[in-house]
């Protein structure tokens, strides 16, 4: 569950920044100062929209999706109507952020899918990726105690309070789903819809419920 095993694809402009930490929620307390000090590096082909906000002259925006900064919307990217961006987000190129979606200190990575009613708090999702429909990323836990990943017999205390979800690329989530605080799925794995999902899930997995989690047949 260390940060190379979880994203394999390069594909996000953020790739090194994530790389450089083992474990990938240590990422999450340094979003926001990279996301300031990168903007400030990038080309002419993104513009400056407002404080810390860039976005690239081929990404589409809603004029009903509210914007803050620090962000960065990727070549191609999609931010559909009511979306909202609550700051410390990059959301990659050809990334599709849905319609009354909302995201605060998480990275997309390239060709992610958010299309609808889903709620992405302190996270990354990998490439091609997918939330369906009413998917949440839970980032605290009820007793506001610090987050512990467990997997297995293995536990990691993270000393963080807030910690959504880690999916790996070509993570699918069905409808309705609710990925609890300091879950890590692998990549290739299928969540069923209406599932709770804690813990780390293996890769290449279809996960029908906690209680039911079967391998893919690989050829």
């Amino acid at each position: 569950m260390k940060t190379k095993d979880i994203f394999k694809s390069k594909e996000s402009i953020a790739y090194d920044f994530i790389m450089s930490y083992e474990y990938p929620f240590e990422v999450l307390k340094d979003i926001k100062e990279y996301i300031i000090k990168l903007g400030n590096t990038l080309s002419s082909d993104y513009e400056l929209k407002g404080e810390n906000i860039w976005i690239h002259k081929n990404a589409v925006v809603s004029p009903t999706a509210e914007i803050n900064g620090p962000c960065i919307i990727d070549d191609g990217a999609i931010v559909r109507c009511n979306a909202f961006v609550r700051g410390s987000a990059i959301i990659g190129k050809s990334t599709v952020f849905g319609n009354s979606c909302e995201i605060k200190n998480a990275i997309l990575f390239d060709n992610v899918q958010v299309p609808h009613f889903s709620y992405v708090g302190d996270s990354i999702l990998g490439s091609h990726s997918h939330l369906g429909a009413g998917s949440i990323i839970s980032n605290l836990k009820s007793d506001k105690k610090d987050i512990i990943i467990k997997n297995g017999d293995e536990k990691i205390e993270t000393n963080l309070r807030k910690i959504g979800a880690f999916l790996g690329d070509n993570v699918e989530v069905g409808c309705n789903s609710v990925l609890n605080p300091g879950t890590i799925i692998m990549p290739n794995t299928n969540i069923y819809p209406l599932t709770s999902v804690r813990g780390v899930i293996k890769e290449n997995s279809i996960v029908k419920s906690m209680d039911n989690i079967i391998s893919k047949e690989i050829n």
